[in-house]
């Protein structure tokens, strides 16, 4: 991060000169040892270069592998070494009480435990990536202990922020007296606790925290790197405290996948939040569930479930503040593709809790079709007759190879469309088409959308593909094959690009097979009128007319790391 640019030269400067000792060495021994030392402070520097304090790979109960320390034995030797040496010559005791319930301290030692216990401590938040931490389960208290690895003078994320303030907000509801400490007190810990309490107070400002928090342990405080970093995280509103969580579960989703994740997902997420659950049935949707969530002052709604019930959550929260989480149970799970990438398909259910837990969120575009919200895409041909396939006993047997045998029936079935199609302002296109997809987002799977590669849901305008007409059923096997290479190797628009579209209103591009084009509204007029798909769902032949709705949803994503802008502090 930004605080570490002075330290990181430290460490490299270190590694360079003991690399050089090494090489010029004549003892054996004394060039191992300078290497050694020299990879150790490399590895560090590496660390605070890209801001990577899992490097040290601490796990949850707090601990440092073996592994590990082998490499780093030199640094870590030093470390250990002058952390002693600071304690004993302290000024401020160890531990202290800051605010009711709050405490600050420094490394905590077995000789700290009678200080813990005399205090009533029961929660202990620990931001050190370099110590190892005390054996809690030898404690005959029983102690709620979280790690967040945060490098030393350095900028915690956003993502480790928001999971602090929210563990701690947690502890605090529980009536845990909740210590947070780093190495000696003074900084990574003073401002993780100085973010909670302007959190939890909306009157107060981090200089008045601070000045309040140097009053109770006079040797805290905050580089200025440290201070402008979360001072604008926060009136960037990329920090909060959430108050009121909902979890909405469909329980029939994906053959019945919450009954394999309704612990984990509760038991991790009450260790943030207070979590209210609340299971759709036939009767009560997930509609209905998520007004009474609103009228309960939820501030996070998380649709547990399939597209469908997604779709039926933000439906009721689309242009509030509310944010919506993610946890993708259903049988395709398409948004969550769309969101998080790979990950939604490899470990889905831990990906989307990290979303929630890390609290990263983006304002993604919507849209309306004949009033109905739309998160994905709407669809007529080859999608409609594809999801009409696919029926509920057919995913329940084949998954997501019910989608592929639905799509090769469409194929087969040879059905044209003819359709008027009118794009913003320009006057309507009259064109004959096996398949016509308007999308908002869609993940490369979804192979019909992908005429120009992934839709963009952040760039105000709907994706429109449509496939030329053909007889032949293997030019039809062409199309989509081009459709799905256009889907793995997407065209880069640039900033330049996107402006011009959304100037033009409409941008249309043409292959022998494949058709696209951009636009903010779109009409399509069918006769004899046509089925279509909504995010999966059928409705009934009628004309449509579909328009986008940019940033109207809040959606929680994976938290990226921003790009290092050194320039201001050189």
């Amino acid at each position: 991060m930004l605080a570490n640019i002075h330290i990181k030269y430290f460490y490299f400067a270190g590694a360079v000169i003991l690399a050089s000792l090494a090489i010029i060495g004549s003892s054996p021994l004394l060039t191992f040892i300078c290497a050694w030392i020299s990879l150790s402070l490399f590895l560090v520097g590496s660390a605070y270069w890209f801001n990577l304090a899992n490097i040290f790979r601490k796990r949850q109960d707090g601990t440092i592998p073996w592994y590990i320390r082998w490499g780093f034995i030199p640094f870590l030797l030093g470390s250990h070494f002058y952390n002693y040496w600071a304690r004993k010559y302290d000024s401020v005791p160890s531990i202290q009480k800051i605010d009711e319930q709050l405490y600050l301290g420094s490394r905590l030692v077995p000789a700290d435990l009678a200080n813990i216990k005399a205090n009533g401590i029961t929660a202990i938040l620990d931001v050190t990536a370099e110590f190892d931490a005390l054996d809690w389960s030898q404690f005959e208290d029983h102690i709620e202990y979280l790690n967040i690895p945060i490098l030393d003078h350095s900028v915690p994320t956003s993502a480790q922020i928001n999971q602090a303030v929210n563990w701690l907000h947690r502890q605090v509801r529980a009536q845990k007296n909740v210590l947070i400490h780093c190495a000696m007190g003074r900084g990574r810990s003073v401002l993780v606790l100085a973010a909670y309490l302007v959190c939890q107070d909306k009157h107060q400002s981090f200089p008045k925290v601070l000045q309040r928090i140097k009053q109770a342990r006079k040797t805290a405080g905050l580089n200025k790197w440290q201070l402008r970093a979360v001072e604008k995280m926060y009136h960037q509103k990329q920090i909060n405290i959430h108050k009121v969580v909902w979890i909405i579960a469909n329980p029939v989703s994906g053959g019945g996948k919450w009954q394999e994740y309704n612990e984990q997902i509760q038991s991790e997420l009450k260790a943030y939040f207070d979590v209210h659950l609340a299971l759709t049935t036939e009767d009560v949707s997930a509609n209905t569930l998520t007004k009474q969530a609103r009228g309960a002052g939820a501030d996070i709604i998380i649709a547990c479930g399939g597209d469908g019930t997604v779709t039926e959550v933000a439906s009721e929260i689309v242009d509030t503040d509310i944010a919506l989480g993610i946890i993708p149970l259903g049988t395709t799970n398409a948004l969550s593709h769309a969101l998080f990438g790979l990950s939604s398909k490899l470990i889905p259910v831990s990906q989307a809790l990290d979303n929630i837990i890390q609290g990263h969120y983006q304002a993604i575009d919507t849209a309306r079709c004949n009033g109905q919200l739309v998160l994905l895409l709407v669809g007529i041909g080859f999608e409609q007759q594809m999801i009409e396939s696919a029926s509920r006993e057919r995913k329940n047997a084949l998954g997501q190879l019910a989608y592929l045998d639905g799509l090769w029936r469409a194929v087969n079935a040879n059905n044209a469309l003819t359709i008027q199609l009118s794009l913003d302002d320009a006057e309507p296109l009259n064109i004959t088409t096996h398949s016509l997809v308007v999308a908002n987002a869609a993940p490369f799977t979804s192979v019909l959308a992908q005429g120009d590669g992934e839709p963009n849901m952040t760039d105000g305008l709907l994706d429109i593909t449509w496939l030329n007409s053909a007889d032949d059923p293997s030019d039809k096997l062409l199309s989509l094959a081009e459709l799905m290479m256009a889907g793995w190797i997407k065209e880069d628009r640039s900033e330049t690009h996107k402006k011009a579209a959304i100037t033009e209103q409409s941008q249309q591009t043409r292959s022998s097979k494949v058709n696209h084009a951009h636009a903010k509204k779109v009409r399509i007029s069918c006769q004899p009128k046509c089925k279509y798909v909504i995010d999966g769902e059928l409705f009934e032949p009628d004309d449509i007319y579909i328009e986008v709705q940019p940033t109207s949803l809040k959606v929680f994503i994976p938290y990226q790391e921003p790009a290092i802008e050194t320039e201001s502090f050189l």
